[in-house]
C-alpha cells in the first residue's frame, strides 16, 4: 500500500505527469481569506451537514443494512453518495486539522459501513436487502456505481489522512467485486452518472494495483456503442465514444466527471487517445460554455450544458456540484501539462463559482447559481437532492492540496493563501515558504524562505492571465531580517551556509504562465510577487446573445455583481454602466466585513417602457441605453458574497452605456 500522504490526487508515480500535489498535511493555511471559511468548515458546515444525514434517514439507511437499526429505506435511491462525499470531506479535514469530535464521527461511520458491506463485497443500501435480486438492473438511473465511486474515493481519501485501512479495505473488496461483476466476460455496460471511473484510477494509485486503472478504461470505453449500453443518449454521454467526443453535451456534472476520468484514465495508462478526449472536451466547455464566474451547464432543463455561447444569466443553471468538478478537471489537467490556463480556471471558479454556493455562516446552500436573480433565489439548509453541500465541503476540506505543486528541482505555488508550505522538492530536498498575503483582496504576495536545500532549487510562481502588469522581486536573505510568525509551532528549522544572492532581482513576468526563478536559496530570502488589481470591465464574445451591449465588472480573481441593496431607487436591469464612469475599490459594508467592494456612478434609463402592453413603442431619443438623468451611486459585491444580506435581485451583467464613437 501507498504510504500514508493525504494527496488529493497521488501523480508522484504517474507516467508523464508534470507536476505532482503537495500533501495537505504539509500545507498550513494561515490567517487570511480562506482561514475563515475553514474554521466555518469544521466548526459549522461540516457537523450540520453530519446532523443533516441522521435527521433525513441517510444514516439509517446504511444501519438497517447490518442489522444495527430496524426501520424502512428512506429517501433517494442514490442518497448514500451524499454520506461518502461527506466522509470524504471529513476525512481531508483531518488531514489538515485533528478534530476529536469529527474524528469520533468519521469512526463511527466507517464501523456502519463495514457492517453493512455484503459477504461478496457489494454495498449498495438501496438494494441490499428487499431488492437483492435487482442489483445492476438499472444502471441508468439508479447509480449504483456512481455511489460506489464516491465510497471509494472516500475510502483513499480516509487512507490517506488517518493511515487507517478499516474503510480502504472495504473499498478494495467492492472493488474486486466490480471488477469480477463487469468487464468483456461479464456485463458489458457503464453507470449512468459517471464517478466510478476516476475512483478506480486513484484507487489504482492507491494500491499499486493497475488493474483498477484498467477497468476504469471499460468503463469509459463502454460508451457510444453500437448498439448503446445505456441509451445512446446524448444527455448521458452515450452519443459517441467517450474519447472521440468533440463537444461537451448533457448534463453537466457528469459530462465534467467523464472528462475527470478520461484525464486521469489517459494519464495513469499512458492512453493519449483518453487525454487527448479530455482536453478536446476542456477547449468545447472552457472556451465556449463557461461562465465568466467558472460556472458549467447552462440550461435548468436537465441541469446540463447547451450549444456553444449559449449563456443566458436569468435562467443559468451553474450547478454547484459542476463547479467543484472544474476544479477538479482543471487540476487533473494541470497535473498532465503545468499549463497556467487551467490554474486560472481552478482559481476562477474558487472564487466565483464555487464558493458562491455556500453562504457566509457555512450552513446554507445553492444548488444552482444564476447570474441574474429576482427576488427569491436564496440559499437553504438542505435539499431532498442534496448532491452540491457534501460536494463543497470536500471541496474546501482538501483545498490545501490544490495550492502547491513539485517537479524536478522545483516547487509551484498555483494559488496565493496566507500560510506555510513545506514541500519534498523531487531532486532537490525540502524547501520551506512562509507566505504572507491579503490576496483576493491585495495583489501582493510576499513569500520567505525558511528552510532550502543546498543545490539550486526553481521557485515557479503563476502570474494569472487576468493580471498584464506583474512583477516579481528576489530580496536576499541579508538585505532585510523577516522573522518567522510560525517559530516554535514545529514547522522545520532553517538551514544554514548558505551564500546570499549577490543582487535583487526584478521581473516582469509573462501573463497567463509560470515565473520560474531558479537559484541556490537561502533562509530568509524573500520573493515579492506584485499583481495589480485595478476594477476591469469584461465584455464577452458577440455571439454570447445574452451579453450583448452589456459589461461585467472584475477585481483580481474576484467576479462582482450588483444587488438590489446597493442601487437604492434604481429598478433592476433600469440603469446602465457608462463606459467613462470611473469603478473604484471602496470600503467594506458592515455586513460583508473586510471585503473590497467598488463603487460607480450609473445612469437611471428614462427610456424603459412602463408595464403595461407586452410590446410598446418608446421615443427614438429613448431607445437602447436611453437618455441619462441624474447619475445615481451605485456598489457592487463580490459575486460570492451575494444574497447574505436578505432578499435581494442581484445581477452580474450590467447594461452598458458606449462611449460615443464606441
Amino acid at each position: 500500500m501507498a504510504s500514508m500522504t493525504a494527496l488529493v490526487t497521488d501523480t508522484r508515480r504517474t507516467p508523464g505527469a508534470a507536476v505532482q500535489p503537495v500533501p495537505i498535511e504539509a500545507v498550513r493555511i494561515g490567517d487570511g481569506f480562506w482561514r475563515g471559511w475553514l474554521d466555518r468548515l469544521y466548526g459549522v458546515t461540516l457537523p450540520t451537514q453530519h446532523a443533516q444525514c441522521e435527521a433525513t434517514g441517510r444514516l439509517d439507511n446504511i444501519r438497517r443494512v447490518s442489522g444495527r437499526v430496524d426501520a424502512p429505506f428512506r429517501g433517494r435511491y442514490y442518497d448514500e453518495s451524499d454520506v461518502y462525499k461527506w466522509l470524504e470531506a471529513a476525512s481531508w479535514a483531518l488531514a489538515g486539522r485533528d478534530d476529536r469530535r469529527l474524528r469520533a464521527l468519521v469512526d463511527a461511520l466507517v464501523d456502519d459501513i463495514a457492517a453493512a458491506q455484503q459477504p461478496d463485497g457489494y454495498l449498495h443500501t438501496y438494494f441490499a436487502l428487499e431488492r437483492a435480486d435487482q442489483r445492476y438492473s438499472d444502471l441508468v438511473n439508479k447509480h449504483e456505481l456512481y455511489c460506489a465511486g464516491h465510497l471509494i474515493q472516500a475510502g483513499i481519501a480516509h487512507h490517506r489522512a488517518t493511515g487507517s485501512t478499516a474503510l480502504l479495505d472495504v473499498v478494495v473488496r467492492l472493488a474486486d467485486h466490480i471488477c469480477a461483476e463487469f468487464g468483456p466476460d461479464a456485463r458489458e455496460t457503464a453507470d449512468g452518472h459517471p464517478e466510478i471511473e476516476l475512483a478506480l484510477v486513484e484507487l489504482a494509485r492507491e494500491t499499486g494495483q493497475r488493474v483498477y486503472a484498467e477497468q476504469a478504461r471499460f468503463f469509459l470505453d463502454q460508451r457510444g456503442r453500437k448498439p448503446p449500453r445505456i441509451g445512446g443518449y446524448r444527455y448521458l454521454q452515450d452519443h459517441e465514444p467517450a474519447a472521440e467526443q468533440q463537444e461537451i453535451a448533457g448534463h453537466a456534472v457528469r459530462a465534467v466527471y467523464l472528462a475527470c476520468g478520461l484525464a486521469d484514465a489517459g494519464l495513469e495508462l499512458e492512453d493519449g487517445a483518453l487525454w487527448e478526449g479530455a482536453e478536446r472536451l476542456w477547449c468545447s466547455a472552457y472556451e465556449t460554455r463557461v461562465y465568466v464566474t467558472g460556472g458549467l451547464g447552462a440550461h435548468w432543463a436537465g441541469e446540463s450544458f447547451g450549444d456553444a455561447f449559449d449563456l443566458p444569466n436569468r435562467n443559468s443553471y451553474a450547478e454547484s456540484c459542476a463547479a467543484v468538478a472544474g476544479v477538479m478537471w482543471n487540476w487533473r489537467l494541470l497535473a498532465g501539462t503545468g499549463e497556467a490556463r487551467y490554474a486560472d480556471w481552478l482559481e476562477t471558479t474558487l472564487y466565483n463559482g464555487m464558493l458562491a454556493g455556500l453562504s457566509l455562516d457555512g450552513a446554507h446552500y445553492f444548488y444552482p447559481n444564476p447570474l441574474s436573480a429576482a427576488a427569491g433565489h436564496a440559499r437553504v439548509e438542505w435539499f431532498e437532492c442534496a448532491c452540491c453541500p457534501p460536494n463543497l465541503a470536500r471541496l474546501l476540506a482538501s483545498l490545501s492540496g490544490y495550492l502547491y505543486g513539485v517537479s524536478e528541482r522545483a516547487l509551484w505555488v498555483h494559488q496565493f493563501v496566507a500560510g506555510r508550505v513545506d514541500a519534498d522538492v523531487p531532486g532537490a530536498g525540502r524547501l520551506s515558504l512562509e507566505v504572507d498575503t491579503d490576496y483576493p483582496w491585495s495583489g501582493e504576495i510576499r513569500l520567505t524562505v525558511r528552510q532550502a536545500p543546498e543545490s539550486p532549487a526553481e521557485l515557479r510562481l503563476r502570474v494569472p492571465g487576468w493580471c498584464d502588469a506583474a512583477t516579481v522581486e528576489v530580496v536576499p536573505a541579508d538585505s532585510v531580517p523577516a522573522p518567522s510568525p510560525f517559530e516554535g509551532e514545529g514547522w522545520g528549522e532553517g538551514a544554514s551556509g548558505h551564500a546570499p544572492a549577490a543582487a535583487d532581482l526584478h521581473r516582469s513576468p509573462a501573463t497567463g504562465d509560470y515565473a520560474a526563478l531558479r537559484r541556490v536559496w537561502a533562509p530568509g530570502d524573500r520573493v515579492i510577487l506584485r499583481l495589480p488589481m485595478p476594477p476591469r470591465r469584461l465584455v464577452s464574445d458577440p455571439r454570447v446573445t445574452a451579453n450583448v451591449g452589456r459589461v461585467a465588472l472584475a477585481r483580481g480573481p474576484l467576479i462582482y455583481c450588483v444587488e438590489s441593496h446597493d442601487r437604492p431607487g434604481l429598478e433592476q436591469d433600469a440603469f446602465a454602466l457608462p463606459d467613462d464612469a470611473a469603478v473604484t475599490a471602496g470600503p467594506a459594508d458592515e455586513r460583508l466585513p473586510g471585503m473590497t467592494l467598488l463603487d460607480m456612478t450609473a445612469v437611471p434609463l428614462s427610456g424603459t417602457p412602463e408595464r403595461g402592453a407586452l410590446y410598446q413603442c418608446v421615443s427614438v431619443d429613448n431607445q437602447a441605453n436611453g437618455a441619462p438623468t441624474a447619475p445615481v451611486a451605485i456598489r457592487a459585491i463580490p459575486y460570492f458574497a451575494w444574497a447574505n444580506r436578505g432578499p435581494s435581485t442581484m445581477d452580474v451583467w450590467l447594461r452598458r452605456q458606449e462611449a460615443p464613437g464606441a
